[in-house]
C-alpha cells in the first residue's frame, strides 16, 4: 500500500467557474497511439530548442499594439470601456502561439458524439459548476476539471489536462480572441514565464489554445516578450474583457491585450515578487495588487504613469480581495497570519487581526453574504469571520483534511460551498459545506443573499 502512495500530492491553486458557460458535451480529440507519440516527440524537440535559447538582451520587449491608443493617457481606453466596439477583431500575432499539430492536423478527429458521450457523468448540466484545480502528484502536474452540483451532491473529476510545469495560479475567462462568441477558457501561470490559455470545452487536448509571452532564443534571433520568471497570479478584467493582468516573481505586473496577444503596460514599481492580483469587480480601470514587499497597492490603469496608492502590512502579502459590498474596501493577508481591512479613502488599514498562526493562503469576502470573510492557512485551519468597518469577530474554526492549506475558492452560485486545497498526500482537496456548520448558520443564516450594486470608484477620492 505504501508503494502506491505518491511522494508528493498537493493542490496549488483552484477556481470555480459559474454555471451555464461550459458545453454540455465537450468536444474530444481522439488520437491514435502513433499520432500521440509523434506529437510528444515534436513537443519535446521544441522544448529542447527553447531551453537552449539565451536572452538576447536584459530588456523585456513590450510590444506596441497595431492600432495607436485612443488616448495617450489611457492606453486601454478604460474610461470608454462600456462603449467599446464589440466586433472583437482578431489580432493575435506570433507571440500568442496557436496550437500546431503539424502534418497530423488532418488526422485529428473531434468527437462530439459517441458511445460514452451521452453517459450521465460526461454531460455537463446547466446547474453544474466547474472547479478548476492545479494538482501536482510526484513528477506530474495536471489541470483537473471537476463537476460540482450542490443540489445533487455531485463532486468528481470530469476530465484533466497534463501540464508541462508546476501550476501556481488559475484564472477563468470567457474572452476568446479567435471567436466572436464568448468561450470557456482557463489561463494558467506557473514556474514557466509563459502563460498558457486552455479551452475547457475540448477534452484530451495536448496544447493550449494560445500562449501569452515568449522566451528569448539566440538561434531564432527572437527577444523575450512577457515575464522573465514564474507567474504567481492572474486576474481577468470582467468589465474590459480583453485585458488580463499577470503578476510575477520578476517584480512586475503586466497588462495583456488578449486580442493582440501582447503586453501593453508594465507596472514595475514593486520591490519584491507580486503574489496576488484582483481587478475591481465593477471598475475596469482599478487593479489591486499584493506583493512580498509588504504592500498592497491600488492602481488606476487609466494613467500613463500608472498612479497608485499603497498600504502596508508587515511581512509578505499573500492574498488580496475586494469587498463587493463595500467597493471602496479590500482585505489583505500576509505570511505571518495577519489579515487587514482597508478603506481606500483612508491612509491606514481600518483594522488588523491575528487570523492564523502561519501564512493566510486563502482569503475570501463572500459576495452573496454581506460581512462574511473566510480564511484558510498553512496551519490547516479554515475560519469564518463576521466583519464590519470597525473590526472582525471569529464565527467558526475547523481543521481541514488537506494538511497545510494552500488555496481556497468559493462557489459563485452556492454561497456556503468552499473548496480547499492542500498538501496532504491522502486527501489534498476538500469541499466544505458551511451551511452544515451550526455557528455559521446562527450568525449568517438569517442574512438575505443579496445582489451587489455598483458604487463610486475607489480611486476617485
Amino acid at each position: 500500500m505504501e508503494e502506491n502512495t505518491p511522494t508528493v500530492s498537493l493542490v496549488s491553486c483552484m477556481q470555480f467557474v459559474r454555471r451555464g458557460v461550459a458545453k454540455a458535451v465537450p468536444e474530444k480529440i481522439e488520437l491514435t497511439e502513433k499520432e500521440l507519440e509523434t506529437i510528444i516527440k515534436q513537443t519535446a524537440d521544441e522544448l529542447r530548442i527553447t531551453e537552449a535559447g539565451d536572452d538576447v538582451s536584459d530588456e523585456d520587449e513590450v510590444s506596441t499594439p497595431c492600432d495607436a491608443p485612443r488616448n495617450p493617457n489611457d492606453e486601454f481606453d478604460f474610461e470608454n470601456y462600456d462603449t467599446e466596439d464589440t466586433s472583437n477583431p482578431i489580432g493575435i500575432g506570433s507571440v500568442a502561439t496557436l496550437p500546431n499539430l503539424g502534418d497530423l492536423s488532418d488526422n485529428v478527429q473531434i468527437r462530439t458524439e459517441g458511445a460514452d458521450s451521452d453517459e450521465e457523468d460526461d454531460i455537463i448540466k446547466a446547474d453544474d459548476n466547474l472547479l478548476l484545480v492545479g494538482h501536482v502528484e510526484s513528477d506530474a502536474s495536471v489541470l483537473e476539471v471537476y463537476i460540482f452540483n450542490k443540489d445533487e451532491g455531485s463532486f468528481y473529476v470530469h476530465h484533466d489536462i497534463i501540464l508541462p510545469w508546476f501550476p501556481l495560479c488559475i484564472e477563468w475567462l470567457s474572452h476568446d480572441p479567435s471567436e466572436p462568441q464568448p468561450g470557456n477558457l482557463c489561463a494558467l501561470g506557473g514556474m514557466d514565464p509563459v502563460i498558457q490559455v486552455w479551452d475547457l470545452d475540448i477534452e484530451n487536448c495536448l496544447e493550449p489554445a494560445f500562449k501569452l509571452g515568449r522566451k528569448p532564443n539566440k538561434k531564432k534571433k527572437t527577444k523575450r516578450v512577457g515575464h522573465k520568471d514564474a507567474v504567481l497570479d492572474l486576474s481577468w478584467n470582467r468589465n474590459f474583457t480583453h485585458v488580463l493582468a499577470s503578476g510575477s516573481t520578476d517584480k512586475t505586473v503586466l497588462l495583456w491585450d488578449l486580442d493582440q496577444g501582447t503586453p501593453h503596460t508594465k507596472l514595475d514599481y514593486f520591490q519584491d515578487k507580486v503574489q496576488s492580483l484582483s481587478f475591481h469587480p465593477y471598475e475596469a480601470q482599478t487593479l489591486l495588487t499584493g506583493a512580498c514587499d509588504g504592500r498592497a497597492r491600488v492602481t488606476d490603469c487609466r494613467s500613463a504613469a500608472a498612479a497608485c496608492r499603497a498600504w502596508s502590512l508587515h511581512g509578505e502579502i499573500e492574498r488580496v480581495h475586494w469587498d463587493a459590498h463595500s467597493p471602496f474596501c479590500f482585505a489583505m493577508s500576509n505570511n505571518v497570519g495577519k489579515v487587514a481591512y482597508v478603506d481606500c479613502r483612508q491612509d491606514e488599514p481600518l483594522w488588523t487581526i491575528n487570523a492564523h498562526e502561519k501564512e493566510v493562503t486563502g482569503l475570501i469576502l463572500n459576495e452573496k453574504v454581506p460581512g462574511m470573510m473566510i480564511t484558510v492557512g498553512m496551519d490547516g485551519k479554515l475560519k469564518t469571520w463576521d466583519i464590519t468597518s470597525s473590526g472582525a469577530v471569529q464565527v467558526s474554526e475547523s481543521t481541514s483534511r488537506v494538511g497545510a492549506a494552500l488555496c481556497a475558492a468559493l462557489c459563485p452560485e452556492a454561497a456556503w460551498s468552499v473548496a480547499v486545497g492542500g498538501d496532504n498526500k491522502q486527501s489534498c482537496i476538500q469541499l466544505v459545506e458551511l451551511d452544515q456548520v451550526e455557528q455559521v448558520m446562527n450568525k449568517f443564516g438569517s442574512r438575505p443573499l443579496v445582489a451587489v450594486k455598483t458604487e463610486p470608484s475607489a480611486m476617485d477620492t
